[in-house]
């Protein structure tokens, strides 16, 4: 890899991060940054699932304030990731690459539009709380059940699986939207780490492009807690959502073609 090459995978990584952390779609950047190094797809997904960890690490380091007091809840949404996140791992090293290719722009489109159509997450979060004025219950068993779902798609791929488990989150526990959004990183990150560590295991990781990829995370990951705190996000929401949907087209071109 050249300097030039690993300079672009931090930039596409500290960017990847701030998406992933306003939008939930981190892989936008990352992952076709990644494809225009060369990697060829599953391994660039491979990669990019590997790398995500430090985003992980990066993201709930700073968000320390937001999960106090939540470790009792936050344990069995944590299993259910872990659980998740490997059976994603074991679908992805199943497909043959030629299906992957063909399933990704659709992956992409669909993680797009659902920013695109989701609820601004605050306008989620008061919704939330209100419910849970009128009904205060604990978190029933079926947002683990959420969480499992969410977190296989999150092992396979993971476009957007920030903003499903996220919007779930904010309904369900009627927390505020920091709160929220530290919980969906804990969450996330169990589930990538659980991928990341079968895909060491089991397959083919580009090292040489994760290792950047992983700093640019880890930077993108810190800032990117403060940024959600005082961010206009529907405007970035929204462009972002608009130029996944782009990516999708180009992918579906180039895989249809």
């Amino acid at each position: 890899m050249s300097p030039w090459e690993f300079v672009f995978l931090v930039l596409a990584g500290v960017g990847a991060g701030l998406t992933g952390s306003i939008a939930g779609l981190a892989s936008l950047i990352s992952y076709p940054a990644l494809l225009a190094t060369g990697v060829p797809p599953v391994t660039a997904n491979i990669t990019n699932t590997v790398a995500l960890v430090s985003n992980a690490v990066g993201s709930v380091s700073a968000s320390r304030p937001e999960l106090a007091g939540q470790g009792r809840r936050l344990l069995p949404l944590m299993l259910a990731a872990a659980l998740g996140g490997a059976t994603g791992a074991v679908l992805l090293l199943r497909t043959p690459p030629e299906a992957f290719e063909l399933i990704v722009p659709w992956l992409i489109g669909g993680a797009s539009a659902a920013i695109l159509i989701q609820r601004p997450p605050r306008e989620l979060a008061a919704e939330g709380a209100r419910e849970r004025q009128l009904r205060p219950h604990r978190d029933g068993w079926w947002l683990s059940l959420g969480t499992f779902a969410v977190a296989v798609y999150g092992g396979y791929f993971g476009a957007a699986a920030g903003v499903l488990i996220l919007s779930m989150y904010l309904l369900a526990t009627g927390e505020g939207l920091p709160r929220g959004n530290a919980m969906k990183n804990v969450v996330l990150g169990v589930a990538n780490a659980v991928a990341a560590l079968g895909y060491v295991l089991f397959a083919s990781v580009a090292w040489s492009a994760a290792l950047p990829l992983a700093v640019g995370f880890l930077l993108g990951g810190r800032l990117g807690p403060r940024i959600v705190r005082v961010a206009p996000q529907t405007a970035l929401r929204r462009v972002i959502a608009l130029a996944g949907l782009g990516l999708a087209v180009y992918l579906a071109v180039d895989a249809y073609a």
